[in-house]
């Protein structure tokens, strides 16, 4: 007798919660049901699976093996429930979506919006990580579509979406605060960059931006978020360098905030959005995927850009 599909559900939440109650919860189950039905795939399988401990629920390096391929299952079962569901439109049923926290934030609400408004059957989920986690869940079937940069993602199908200019952000009092017009690199040299922590696409370019310009990128602070970011650059710990839709979106709200375009070559990220080669539902994510460039022009172009060296007001 083989694994039931619930069955490898059950394994999965475990997973991901790492705990038997908490993934009882999450699929609103009793625990005893959760626990008999993992039990018996155990049995099925001739093998254990997941240690169970006082700390937690722990797997085995074939139960490790199991959970991917489980993933992988789970993931083709509801890319046929969402081609079923499609006969009523180009776009419709759920998709998850994975986003990296310096763009998703920004674009996303607008293009939701717009989404709903185009595709009143579609369902999107949302998950914001890491790059690098991005491309492990993108990989093994927990997410249909990623927004990302593409060169992080090599052999998964793309297409892009916008090219975003980064912008340098400082303390009002810095010398990079009270000049007009784009930055060149070399006006950071010898200074101390801000970054997000290690995962991050923008944290790789702006170490190379770093080493271009003979800066340095802080040890001794990593962002867990572009404002946590911003907000130390305003204090004088360093030199924040942020993605362009996060400054036009964000950053103006600060009325005291000074923003920059570095003029750079390095000083770049194009971003796309990505879904794996193959993937049934592929002519359905690029047509989401017009949505996401239009939206995206529409908040680089409309949105009032701070002018350089400008302190944007609050209306």
């Amino acid at each position: 007798m083989r694994p039931t599909l619930r069955q490898l559900q059950y394994i999965v939440a475990v997973a991901e919660t790492g705990k038997f109650h908490e993934a009882a919860r999450k699929l609103n189950v009793s625990q005893p049901s959760l626990s008999a039905q993992i039990q018996a795939a155990e049995d099925h399988l001739g093998t254990i699976l997941i240690e169970r401990g006082r700390h937690g629920a722990f797997l085995t390096p074939i139960g490790e093996e199991v959970v991917q391929h489980a993933r992988a299952i789970l993931t083709q079962l509801e890319d046929l429930k969402t081609i079923a569901r499609q006969s009523g439109g180009p776009v419709a049923g759920r998709y998850r979506l994975g986003t990296v926290p310096t763009i998703g934030p920004y674009l996303l609400p607008s293009a939701v919006k717009e989404l709903h408004r185009l595709f009143p059957d579609l369902r999107m989920s949302v998950r914001e990580e890491r790059t690098i986690d991005l491309e492990e869940k993108l990989n093994d079937g927990r997410l249909d579509m990623i927004i990302s940069t593409a060169e992080d993602h090599v052999g998964a199908a793309s297409m892009p979406l916008y090219q975003e200019t980064l912008y340098v952000c400082a303390a009002q009092e810095d010398v990079l605060s009270q000049a007009k017009g784009p930055i060149g690199i070399e006006a950071l040299k010898g200074r101390e960059l801000l970054s997000l922590g290690f995962g991050h696409r923008l944290s790789v370019i702006i170490q190379m931006l770093a080493d271009a310009a003979g800066a340095h990128v802080s040890t001794e602070y990593e962002g867990t978020s572009l404002d946590a970011v911003r907000q130390m650059s305003a204090m004088g710990a360093g030199v924040a360098i942020l993605p362009n839709l996060y400054a036009v979106v964000e950053a103006q709200r600060d009325p005291g905030q000074v923003v920059r375009p570095l003029k750079h070559k390095l000083a770049s990220r194009d971003v796309s959005l990505i879904w794996r080669k193959g993937s049934p539902l592929g002519e359905a994510i690029q047509s989401m995927g017009l949505v996401f460039r239009d939206v995206a022009g529409d908040l680089l172009k409309h949105e009032t850009t701070p002018p350089a060296g400008h302190r944007p007001r609050r209306d």
